[in-house]
């Protein structure tokens, strides 16, 4: 059996062209799209706070296209192209529920059904491709997950009085812009063509994020941390070793404390949080590494065997 032929039995979401769908709270989500080939890669557009998936993901779906699959997503509520209050989250469960929905009604249409289904998750769609599987567990045939936001590091972990100050102003002046969003494009993204490009995007916000956004991160990432042994589902994660934003130690304990049968770890030693930004010849060494995996479970015609497979790239 070629590769077109196991591929077209699976589907992902990212992000290409635009379509208006609705959430119940009447808010205009942002649909981004590729053109579909014989597959459809289910990748979820899970981008960080304050990015968005039209422009930053581009190339990402670009290269998941050129290797046969077709890749979906939305902008999330207050991100990108999608309307609501620019980077404010007042309720985490609700940016879930609007991708569950979104996802699920694609997955739904007659050329897509009975096709398997994978997540795409970076940093916070990290968390998000997570809560996507705890919310329907048997669903998902699988998640690709980069550098993801699924626990606090010990030295960054607040106290908790810090914790219960937060929720107590939160509950006053949820809507409160104080905190600051660091400039550190140079310290994520190694490629200096792609900083030009996230520097010049549009829809990236760079203003202060509100307390009540903060807090749900914050209590999210609590949750998830508390629930790793859950992860059921099979996953491949990957981390930069030199990554500053998400701990690398935290994509390990993911690995170790999953309960999943299926899933792999991979570090790169001397990478940033980006990894798509890297140097091409790395960049390209990470897609590889995805594209690989994804064909392995892609073929489920071919009762591949795939089990804790678990490396430290060098």
């Amino acid at each position: 059996m070629d590769a077109a032929q196991f591929r077209a039995q699976s589907i992902i979401f990212i992000c290409h062209g635009t379509s208006a769908v609705h959430s119940p709270l009447s808010l205009s989500l942002l649909n981004q799209f590729v053109a579909k080939r014989t597959s459809v890669l289910l990748g979820v557009p899970l981008t960080g706070i304050a990015a968005e998936c039209s422009v930053s993901m581009r190339d990402t779906a670009s290269r998941l296209v050129r290797a046969g699959y077709a890749v979906y997503g939305i902008d999330h509520e207050g991100h990108g192209r999608s309307s609501g209050r620019r980077c404010y989250v007042p309720n985490f469960s609700d940016v879930v529920a609007d991708c569950s929905r979104h996802f699920m009604s694609v997955c739904d249409k007659p050329e897509n059904r009975g096709k398997k289904r994978f997540l795409y998750g970076i940093s916070m769609g990290g968390s998000i491709a997570l809560l996507l599987h705890r919310k329907e567990p048997a669903y998902w045939d699988g998640a690709v997950l980069l550098a993801p936001m699924c626990k606090i590091s010990d030295d960054m972990r607040p106290h908790p009085v810090v914790v219960s100050a937060l929720k107590m102003v939160c509950a006053v002046a949820p809507g409160w812009r104080i905190i600051p969003i660091p400039d550190i494009i140079d310290k994520v993204c190694k490629d200096p063509e792609i900083r030009k490009k996230v520097r010049s995007n549009p829809y990236i916000y760079r203003g202060k994020l509100p307390l009540k956004t903060c807090h749900e991160l914050l209590m999210v990432s609590l949750d998830i941390e508390k629930n790793l042994h859950e992860v059921s589902l099979p996953f491949l994660v990957l981390h930069g070793g030199d990554d500053i934003v998400t701990d690398p130690l935290v994509s390990k304990l993911l690995f170790e404390e999953a309960s999943s049968g299926d899933k792999d770890l991979k570090l790169y030693p001397g990478m940033w949080h980006a990894l798509m930004a890297e140097l091409p010849q790395d960049a390209e060494r990470v897609y590889s590494d995805i594209i690989s995996w994804l064909d392995q479970r892609a073929n489920c015609a071919a009762n591949v065997s795939v089990v804790n497979t678990g490396t430290a790239s060098a």
